[in-house]
C-alpha cells in the first residue's frame, strides 16, 4: 500500500500551538517567528481541507476536527520517539563487527583487540576475514581494514605505521626474497611464493630468505626476536585503513575503537 505524504513540520508546529493555544509561545518553544508559526498552521489546513483554528474573544480555540486528531497525532509523536531510541540503542551495544585482512587480524588485530577489551570486559568482537573491499550492508559491518593508499568512497583514518621493511631469520640470510601478493620488491627470483604478508613474515623467519612487508605486520615478531631488520624501514606509498561509511563512522563506539587502533 502506498502511504500518504505526511506534512510532518506542520503537524509538529499543530501540536505546539495546541497545547500551548498560542502561535506566540508555540513559537519560543520551536525557536521560529510566530508568522512562521502562522504560515506552517495556514500551509497545514490547506493540506489537510480543514480549519484547525479559531480566534475569539478568549483567543485561540481548537475546532473539533482539530481535537478529533489530536490524540492519535500525540500517539504517533510517541511511536516516532520509540521508534528513533530503538535505532540509537545499537549505538549503545558493546558488539562491533570487523572486516580485516586475514595476516593483518593474526599479526597485529588481535592484539589490539585483547588490550581494548582488557579495559572494557563488557566489549564483544566478530571478526571477518576479508581482503577486498566488502559490502557493509550486507555484511552487517561497523569497521572494515583495508590495505591501499587510502580510505576510497568511505570515511576512514590511517594506521601509524613506519612503512614497509627487509626483514630475514638473521642478518645474514639469504637474499632470496619471499614474493607475495602486496610485495614491492620483484627482482631476484623467489625461493617460495606466499598467498599474504603475514605467511611471508613466518617464511623468513623460518630462514627461507627475505621479505618486504608491512612493518605494522612485522612489528611484535621483530620484538619477539624471530626476525631482524635489514637496512632501514622504507616508506610506502600504501597503508593500513580503519573505513565506515557516515553512519557507522559516527557511532560512538566505533569512533573509540577508531582511536584506540589509529594510535
Amino acid at each position: 500500500m502506498k502511504r500518504t505524504h505526511l506534512p510532518l513540520n506542520g503537524m509538529r508546529v499543530f501540536d505546539a500551538a495546541a497545547r500551548h493555544l498560542s502561535f506566540t509561545r508555540a513559537a519560543d518553544e520551536l525557536a521560529v517567528t510566530p508568522a512562521a508559526v502562522g504560515q506552517q498552521i495556514r500551509a497545514l489546513e490547506d493540506t489537510l481541507g480543514v480549519v484547525l483554528f479559531r480566534r475569539t474573544t478568549k483567543g485561540l480555540e481548537l475546532t473539533p476536527e482539530a481535537e478529533g486528531g489530536l490524540k492519535a497525532l500525540r500517539d504517533g509523536f510517541l511511536q516516532f520517539e520509540e521508534a528513533v531510541r530503538a535505532m540509537q540503542s545499537g549505538q549503545s551495544s558493546k558488539s562491533l563487527t570487523i572486516a580485516a585482512p586475514r595476516d593483518l587480524t593474526e599479526k597485529w588485530l588481535m592484539r589490539r583487540l585483547a588490550a581494548v577489551s582488557a579495559a572494557d570486559a563488557e566489549l564483544r568482537f566478530v571478526l571477518i576475514a576479508a581482503d577486498d573491499i566488502v559490502d557493509f550492508t550486507e555484511a552487517n559491518l561497523d569497521l572494515a581494514i583495508r590495505w591501499g593508499e587510502g580510505p576510497g568512497d568511505h570515511e576512514g583514518e590511517a594506521i601509524e605505521s613506519e612503512g614497509m621493511v627487509t626483514i630475514a631469520a638473521t642478518a645474514t640470510a639469504p637474499e632470496t626474497l619471499i614474493a607475495w601478493p602486496g610485495a614491492t620488491e620483484t627482482e631476484g627470483t623467489a625461493l617460495v611464493r606466499v598467498g599474504d604478508a603475514g605467511l611471508a613474515i613466518d617464511a623468513a623467519a623460518a630462514g627461507m630468505g627475505r621479505a618486504v612487508v608491512p612493518e605494522l605486520l612485522a612489528a611484535h615478531d621483530i620484538a619477539a626476536g624471530r626476525v631482524v631488520v635489514i637496512g632501514e624501514a622504507a616508506p610506502s606509498r600504501l597503508g593500513y585503513w580503519i573505513v565506515a561509511p557516515t553512519p557507522q563512522w559516527r557511532q560512538k563506539k566505533v569512533q573509540a575503537l577508531v582511536a584506540a587502533l589509529a594510535s
